[in-house]
């Protein structure tokens, strides 16, 4: 009892003690009015982490177990409350997430895009604290049931990602309840938001069919279809430098796209404006089979300063020259030097669009 007495002075010397039949949560990042709701057509991404300010205890253990929020839903009731699905729930000393140290609660869970109106911590029963290698339990009677309940108000433009961090306060959190002696946890949370994605806009055309526009982060591919006219969107990319993908129906007859050094700055969206898909090229292949047993033999065209080349077989002797354009083209057979067989030139060989032309069998002299 005398320890608990000592603790009381000492936090009668720190601040003031709040009497309060509710949490005291400290509010910050909150609009001027908190009914203020706008839902706006879209989606938003969610990340939520803890951090500690540090305090003059040995450990202050507390139970997480969910993280939720309420979007587009400025009541005071207990309706329109989602769980973001936290992840790494459970006890944490939070006198060790200091100095950069935090736990990530949520990871990048999709919403609505508009208001975030309140964010709640919901709390378990497993709350200690530990003085002067002393565990005592910290009572949080209605936080066990309905879970601190912080206020926002931020607007979430859609395609973006926001990392919500929330700080608590443990010296102005653990108060003495008078003669009781009992420890309570009222929590006072510094809640604050801040964008840590962009997005990538544009236009594709044509846009009379399907296309998916993608970009690679880090083996994590983010997609999105364009739309009737052409719009896409691709939210909650994180700031950096990416090749942007354009992937057409394969029965559109139009090329895969790829654009590079597209600059992504958090909180802001990079506008691509217009791209313009192209045509697959026509293309047709050439074959032809060498009949000298054992010898092997490059097929070479040159299309437009391209050497496009196809080895023989070593087995059966056929060569294929395959997405060559459209056109009439002279093939060279070059056979292996060590052979001592003569190279020989096919000319005027026309090549059709979706066709194999095949040279038939040939004999090296």
């Amino acid at each position: 009892m005398n320890l608990i007495k000592n603790l009381f002075m000492k936090r009668l010397k720190q601040f003031k003690i709040f009497i309060l039949s509710i949490l005291a949560i400290t509010l910050f990042n909150c609009s001027d009015n908190d009914d203020n709701t706008t839902a706006i057509d879209g989606t938003s991404y969610l990340s939520v982490k803890l951090v500690d300010e540090p305090g003059d205890y040995d450990h202050v253990f507390v139970d997480i177990v969910d993280v939720m929020v309420k979007v587009n839903d400025a009541s005071d009731d207990e309706s329109g409350w989602v769980s973001l699905e936290a992840i790494n729930t459970g006890v944490y000393d939070l006198l060790e997430l200091t100095g950069g140290v935090s736990v990530l609660l949520a990871d990048g869970y999709e919403v609505p895009s508009g208001t975030l109106n309140q964010i709640r911590l919901v709390l378990g029963e497993d709350n200690t604290i530990v003085i002067d290698g002393e565990t005592f339990p910290l009572n949080t009677p209605s936080a066990q049931q309905s879970g601190l309940k912080i206020n926002i108000n931020e607007q979430l433009s859609p395609g973006f990602t926001y990392d919500i961090l929330l700080d608590f306060n443990v010296d102005e959190s653990i108060v003495v309840a008078g003669n009781s002696g009992n420890i309570n946890l009222k929590p006072v949370i510094r809640a604050s938001t801040q964008y840590t994605s962009g997005s990538i806009q544009g236009m594709v055309n044509p846009s009379n069919f399907q296309v998916m526009a993608s970009v690679d982060i880090n083996g994590e591919v983010v997609s999105a279809y364009a739309d009737a006219n052409g719009n896409f969107l691709l939210g909650g990319i994180p700031e950096g430098t990416y090749e942007v993908t354009f992937t057409p129906d394969p029965n559109s007859g139009y090329a895969i796209l790829t654009v590079d050094n597209i600059t992504v700055v958090n909180g802001q969206i990079t506008d691509m404006g217009l791209v313009e898909l192209e045509l697959l090229p026509e293309v047709g292949a050439i074959t032809g089979t060498i009949l000298n047993t054992g010898v092997t033999a490059t097929a070479s065209v040159d299309v437009e300063g391209n050497i496009i080349t196809a080895e023989s077989d070593v087995n059966t002797g056929v060569f294929l020259l395959e997405n060559i354009p459209v056109g009439v083209y002279t093939v060279i057979i070059t056979p292996d030097p060590v052979s001592g067989l003569s190279s020989t030139e096919f000319i005027d060989v026309e090549v059709v669009q979706d066709a194999t032309l095949d040279l038939g069998d040939i004999t090296l002299e």
